[in-house]
């Protein structure tokens, strides 16, 4: 099973795919989409859009994960964070794909073990768990966080 996760943001969108064999996990690909901060939020859109409908392409992953939306107290900012989250799940639903939401509790539970986890110890666990030499960009370590926590929930749903 191959899946996209998405780690949404306007301006720093993180992506990662990441493959299961058995209970062997590869990193496909990874990366992310920078926005610079001087683009309109449109033209932004129009590139984590283009981006993520590029990187279904070259990987043809089977599902999509995408964090969850958690607590805000900046109002604009929940709506700014749900227009990416909207435009990402338009374009992996329109190609097909089935897309879940993990929320960030639940993404270091499945990763690191501990709910209220840093952002250095998921980091380093994606290394571990995927063998990787050098660490991925924040975004994109966070989004393969995501890919594999729904490898894992998959996993514990066959085995049902």
């Amino acid at each position: 099973m191959r899946v996209l996760g998405i780690d949404a943001s306007l301006r720093s969108t993180g992506l990662g795919v990441v493959e299961s064999e058995g209970s062997r996990l590869r990193a496909v690909e990874y990366g992310r989409i920078r926005n610079a901060d001087r683009l309109l939020r449109s033209e932004c859109l129009r590139r984590v859009a283009g981006g993520i409908e590029e990187m279904l392409d070259r990987t043809q992953p089977d599902a999509v994960a995408i964090e969850g939306v958690f607590a805000f107290k900046n109002v604009r900012t929940v709506v700014v964070l749900g227009e990416v989250r909207g435009a990402a799940m338009l374009i992996c639903t329109r190609a097909g794909l089935p897309v879940f939401e993990y929320p960030p509790r639940r993404v270091k539970q499945a990763v690191v073990g501990f709910g209220a986890a840093d952002k250095l110890q998921v980091r380093k666990m994606v290394m571990q768990l995927l063998d990787l030499r050098a660490p991925p960009q924040e975004d994109a370590s966070d989004a393969l966080a995501i890919a594999i926590t729904h490898l894992h929930a998959a996993g514990r749903q066959a085995a049902l």
